[in-house]
């Protein structure tokens, strides 16, 4: 199984699990409203900063300081 790792080391096309967030209470909430929540698959669409991704049927675009919050375990399809 392959290790954690933040969601902005993804390359375009990769998808993941993610595992767990983590940062200050305020913006790990925030992003749990954005859909970013342990067990949801992620794909990488546009990597570098800001970033976009795909959960579920939306894209979301971050800014790298929300990257870092987002551990992913690489290789699991969508």
């Amino acid at each position: 199984m392959e290790e954690l790792l933040p969601l902005n080391l993804l390359v375009r096309g990769q998808h993941a699990l993610i595992e767990h967030l983590v940062g200050q209470s305020e913006q790990v909430h925030r992003l749990e409203e954005l859909g970013l929540r342990a067990g949801v698959p992620v794909e990488m669409l546009e990597p570098g900063i800001p970033c976009i991704v795909r959960i579920a049927d939306q894209k979301l675009c971050f800014r790298d300081a929300d990257l870092f919050s987002v551990m992913v375990r690489p290789g699991v399809a969508s």
